[in-house]
């Protein structure tokens, strides 16, 4: 959440902010959000000297009673009955402004750094650099969706869309024989390399309450897109980097614990699947997906570094599963809500002749921490509590991973597996 004193004082940033976001109605709605924050200050004021005076009359009223000027004393506690009628209808008035001015300010999305591109939609996202060769596929070569429905158990799907939808409904796959280890040996393999890279394993609910989902910034903006139980007032999450980030909610770091590097694996849930389509066909978006999220909380001076240790730490599991792939810098109209910078990672879908992205690796700076009230007194911030920054990343993503491996390693003869992948899953080859 932006800082209603950073606005004040650099209205200008903020304003040029948004519009590269391509944010409606931005200039109206901050000053709107100026005027209402002026007015707030205002009335802090005048009740601030209103109550100072209540304070004063009370020593004037215990002096004048001492000395029998009861006359001066009766008219002092009249103004001090009138002050305190005065008090409670200025503090209603500064409650009311203050939700106002909280109420706007919860709309209003983190601001791009400096390095985002400016444009529109995905049309205008920046290409940063790709990696590999894009496979040839032989002759008769099908996408996934088609792969998917042999290979299983007694000749079945191992991937059945069908038995989903009667158990659940669209976009909720079961996965069978040896799609499931595959499912499984990912998962492993992602949390393996995570944790030999210095992160944390931690296993969070799967669920969370409003004030989680405010805090990372899904509430109120994303709402529609997740699964609510309404007898008890919790969402199912859409990823692991809700929970996870909120451990730390209303926490002050110790300095010594910094950076904080997390992951964890979970199923995640997306009420809003997406249009219909090829593009949407099989894997490419379902209602709930696996994926292993990676967390960072760090000094603001160091976030960046870290975002750029993350987007290379992705990129080695993709290589080591030797997938095509492409780096793109997300454009201003192309962001999350509480990100300032984001890369994605899309991988090269030979059958479907199209990327499919599969990570984003985001620095959100203190939005989400200001949120959270996330902070650590710093040395270089004099010792004074600071917010803190908070990164995350897929790493990865299942079903378009899925997706590609099964496309881009087929054969006449079956679906090779990586070599990296083999040990976890036990087998180099479904056929």
């Amino acid at each position: 959440m932006l800082q209603i004193p950073f606005i004040r004082d650099n209205k200008d940033v903020t304003l040029a902010g948004l519009r590269k976001r391509n944010f409606p109605n931005a200039e109206t709605l901050v000053e709107q959000l100026l005027t209402l924050d002026q007015q707030r200050r205002d009335t802090q004021k005048t009740l601030d000297d209103t109550l100072a005076r209540q304070n004063a009359l009370a020593k004037e009223i215990g002096q004048l009673m001492k000395s029998g000027q009861k006359e001066a004393a009766d008219a002092a506690k009249a103004e001090t009955a009138t002050l305190k009628s005065q008090s409670k209808e200025l503090g209603d008035q500064l409650a009311e402004l203050e939700q106002q001015v909280q109420a706007l300010l919860v709309t209003l999305p983190n601001l791009p750094h400096s390095s985002v591109p400016e444009g529109r939609s995905a049309d205008d996202n920046e290409v940063v650099l790709e990696w590999g060769e894009k496979p040839s596929l032989h002759e008769g070569a099908q996408p996934h969706w088609e792969l998917i429905k042999r290979f299983g158990p007694n000749g079945g799907p191992m991937i059945d869309f069908e038995l989903g939808n009667k158990i659940s409904g669209a976009g909720f796959p079961v996965y069978k024989g040896k799609a499931a280890r595959l499912q499984r040996a990912l998962i492993n393999f992602f949390l393996d390399q995570a944790m030999a890279a210095g992160y944390v394993e931690v296993q969070p609910p799967i669920v969370i309450n409003e004030d989680s989902g405010f805090g990372t910034g899904q509430l109120p903006d994303k709402e529609g897109q997740m699964y609510y139980a309404p007898a008890d007032g919790l969402y199912l999450i859409p990823t692991a980097e809700v929970p996870i980030t909120n451990l730390y909610r209303d926490v002050m770091v110790t300095e010594t614990d910094l950076p904080i590097q997390n992951v964890g694996y979970t199923p995640c849930f997306r009420r809003e699947a997406g249009s219909w389509g090829a593009h949407v066909r099989g894997l490419n978006r379902l209602h709930q997906f696996d994926k292993v999220e990676i967390v960072r909380i760090e000094k603001p001076e160091n976030s960046y570094a870290a975002l750029e240790g993350m987007s290379q730490y992705v990129q080695g599991l993709l290589q080591q599963l030797e997938l095509p792939y492409r780096v793109l810098r997300l454009c201003g109209g192309d962001m999350g809500f509480t990100s300032a910078l984001t890369y994605d990672m899309e991988v090269w879908s030979a059958a479907q002749s199209r990327w499919l992205e599969v990570s984003s690796v985001s620095n959100f700076e203190s939005f989400q921490a200001n949120r959270l009230k996330l902070r650590a007194k710093l040395e270089s911030g004099g010792g004074k509590p600071t917010l803190l920054h908070t990164l995350n990343g897929s790493a990865l993503a299942l079903p378009r991973i899925v997706a590609a491996l099964l496309e881009n390693n087929q054969s006449p003869d079956g679906i090779r597996i990586p070599k990296v992948l083999v040990p976890y899953c036990g087998f180099d080859v479904i056929n």
